[in-house]
């Protein structure tokens, strides 16, 4: 059974990005890699040669991945998602009650988190535990390092703008 894999329009260009980068520049100049290490004779002590083919492999496993991703990709678009309660793609503004630190997290597909920038997989404990919220709730929330409590101060919609490199 295939399992969707919903992801922002973002994320889903930022991986075709990379497989056309893996496609037309690294592997083409690995198998160039490959062929300069063939001229070279003995292949049991060619170190370049076995370096490449390595390379190569690492190449097509990620292709195979980025092939499988992209297959089973939902593209939603949180803009036009209500977010009035935490959903997909909302943009949720809290401060920790022990703290009084903000945080801010936007909630993503799998494969576009990146929790330093504040991006967290809707699969994460944290997202789980996040949807359905609303505006002035407190929330009590089990995570790896332990139990912590948030007010949720604002839910909103806010559009990921960063460098896709």
């Amino acid at each position: 059974m295939q399992k969707i894999e919903p992801m922002t329009l973002f994320g889903y260009n930022k991986l075709q990005a990379e497989v056309k980068d893996l496609k037309e520049v690294k592997r083409p100049a690995c198998v160039k890699a490959i062929e300069e290490a063939l001229e070279h004779g003995d292949l049991k002590e060619n170190a370049e040669y076995h370096a490449a083919k390595e390379m190569q492999k690492n190449i097509d496993t990620r292709l195979g991945e980025l092939q499988d991703i992209l297959g089973n990709a939902q593209i939603v678009d949180p803009s036009e998602l209500e977010h009035a309660k935490v959903s997909f793609g909302s943009t949720v503004v809290m401060t920790d009650l022990e703290t009084d630190e903000e945080v801010v997290y936007t909630i993503v597909g799998g494969c576009e988190s990146n929790p330093d920038m504040g991006l967290i997989s809707f699969a994460s404990p944290l997202a789980k535990q996040l949807l359905g919220c609303e505006e002035g709730d407190e929330i009590k929330v089990k995570l790896p390092g332990g139990e912590k409590e948030f007010e949720i101060e604002e839910v909103k919609y806010q559009e990921i703008v960063f460098d896709a490199h």
